[in-house]
């Protein structure tokens, strides 16, 4: 008698659990929150992506423009009749480094070890420039080593910039596989 109480019971009980487990298949309540959940998780990650992005995006743009910047301060600052700059220009690299942090970047981004540099081009028989020589050497009377004996060849600088660039969100990110130094140049003809 016992037995078949304690059977009857556990038949009880598993009756109940087969109707709660029908009941809670049937219940619809809380299905879009949980939805919205899971939807959400995937919408916050393209936004973190899309900001990551764009932010490596504007801070590559203003190093672009922060060197052509530094580029045309060297143009303006010396005077086409003291050339070489880097030698003869007193003040070319404090006036490049002003203009290249002139930039939202400000002081984040910086001049090269090296940079400003400045040489001596031609442009050859294919239409590109052609390094001839540093300017710590003789300026060559013509570009007949690039192949082009009637043109002079031209004085130019070139300025070169760094900016380290660190991920909004790192590790959550695609933007950590452009971490690291952002480099740009510019070269400018002075003379």
């Amino acid at each position: 008698m016992l037995r078949s109480s304690a059977c009857a019971g556990t038949m009880l009980r598993a009756s109940r659990f087969c109707r709660s487990l029908a009941a809670l298949r049937r219940d619809r309540r809380g299905v879009a929150s949980i939805e919205f959940a899971l939807c959400a998780g995937f919408l916050s990650v393209a936004v973190l992506n899309a900001a990551d992005v764009s932010i490596y995006l504007f801070q590559r743009m203003q190093v672009e423009t922060a060197t052509e910047m530094g580029a045309q301060a060297a143009w303006k600052t010396c005077d086409v009749n003291s050339l070489p700059a880097t030698t003869n220009c007193a003040g070319l690299t404090a006036a490049v480094t002003r203009a290249v942090q002139g930039t939202t970047l400000g002081s984040r981004i910086t001049l090269q070890t090296g940079s400003p540099s400045e040489g001596y081009y031609c442009v050859n028989s294919s239409n590109t420039l052609q390094f001839m020589n540093d300017v710590s050497t003789a300026k060559p009377a013509d570009c007949s080593a690039a192949g082009t004996p009637g043109n002079q060849p031209g004085d130019y600088v070139w300025i070169r910039t760094t900016f380290t660039y660190a991920p909004l969100f790192p590790g959550i990110t695609i933007a950590n596989a452009f971490a690291g130094p952002i480099t740009r140049t510019a070269m400018m003809r002075l003379g």
